[in-house]
């Protein structure tokens, strides 16, 4: 090998190794980035509690969910937004953390808490047929926070929140 080629091998294993470093850089800004920032978050009353939520209301939001995170801090969690009531079924699918799946009325009755297991596929189905709202918490969230089967979800609050986002509240049949 000539004294070209060897110049030419090392700037190569040079580029090699920085394009490396930088990719591996870059992951770690994009997780960073992924971190749920308080911006992103909106109270609403559970009955007599207080939930921090990020509120997931497009079809893209509410297919990503809480996929690919590590953890979710107690007293925070997801709320699912849906345009009609019906049935539900949430999977786990890319979902590290266990959670508790509240599954609420159109008038934001809380009508089931199911458990659910990291990386379940088989999904946790409503058992009622009009379910317009799901919230996700930390397993045993619900009852860790005194929220109870019966207690209501605040929709003047939620309201407030898609709007806040953007978004027309009657296109989820909330005034």
């Amino acid at each position: 090998m000539n004294q070209g080629n060897r110049i030419l091998n090392c700037h190569l294993i040079a580029f090699l190794a920085l394009l490396l470093t930088s990719c591996k850089e870059e992951t770690t800004r994009v997780a960073t980035r992924q971190a749920v920032s308080k911006d992103t978050l909106f109270v609403f009353g559970v009955g007599e509690k207080e939930v921090w939520a990020e509120l997931a209301a497009k079809p893209h939001e509410r297919e990503k969910g809480l996929m690919n995170r590590d953890s979710l801090p107690d007293g925070k969690g997801m709320l699912f937004v849906f345009e009609k009531p019906g049935p539900q079924r949430f999977w786990m699918k890319n979902t590290r953390i266990p959670l508790d799946i509240g599954y609420f009325s159109p008038t934001g009755k809380l009508l089931e808490i199911h458990a659910a297991k990291p990386y379940d596929l088989g999904g946790e189905p409503s058992h009622s047929k009009k379910v317009q709202f799901v919230l996700e918490l930390n397993l045993n969230g619900f009852r860790k926070m005194g929220i109870r089967i019966g207690d209501r979800l605040d929709l003047k609050a939620l309201s407030k929140a898609l709007r806040a986002r953007g978004l027309e509240p009657k296109e989820y049949g909330l005034p």
